[in-house]
């Protein structure tokens, strides 16, 4: 019994820290600071958000494009690199002024863990976006991330993350923030 509650009480701290990860994350992108976030992505990462079409119900497979399909981002480590370099260099005229953000993050479940120690974690999602004057946006979904222990300054980094995006639909004027 004590082995049980042993195994127990480790989830439950694993569970805190993935969820502390997130919410730390969340943080980092709502005060666009974007050098300390992209310290949190794995160099071999993928970024991912696949087009989401309506389907009805007996094609729901094909709800969402396929990972050798268009999608609204699959970028790489160097492409992150790239559009973090396009928002901090005030050039960029889609963030100049820049977005005004709050990632609420919730349902935050740890699938499995290899025994490489990678997790697989999916978590719920619901971003506001305020710019200019009048513009707000509002997208929720989910992600499915892969997350490794750091042996950095944070208690994990991000190797792959998938967006599915609830909205098939996106009414914003751009897609120029991070999910």
């Amino acid at each position: 019994m004590a082995n049980k509650r042993d195994f127990e009480v480790k989830d439950l701290i694993i569970q805190h820290e993935v969820e502390q990860f997130y919410y730390s994350e969340a943080t980092m992108l709502d005060d666009r600071d974007f050098t300390s976030w992209f310290k949190l992505l794995h160099e071999d990462i993928r970024y991912f958000m696949p087009i989401r079409s309506n389907r009805i119900q007996r094609e729901g497979r094909l709800e969402y494009t396929r990972d050798d399909e268009y999608a609204h981002f699959d970028d790489t480590y160097d492409m992150m690199r790239g559009r973090i370099r396009k928002l901090q260099a005030d050039v960029g005229w889609s963030e100049n002024p820049a977005s005004r953000t709050r990632h609420i993050i919730g349902n935050v479940v740890i699938d499995s863990e290899s025994e490489s120690g990678i997790l697989e974690v999916s978590s719920s999602f619901i971003l506001y976006r305020n710019r200019l004057e009048r513009q707000v946006d509002i997208f929720a979904g989910d992600r499915n991330d892969q997350l490794v222990r750091s042996d950095g300054e944070s208690a994990f980094i991000i190797r792959n993350r998938t967006i599915h995006i609830d909205q098939s639909t996106i009414l914003s004027n751009n897609l120029s923030i991070f999910f």
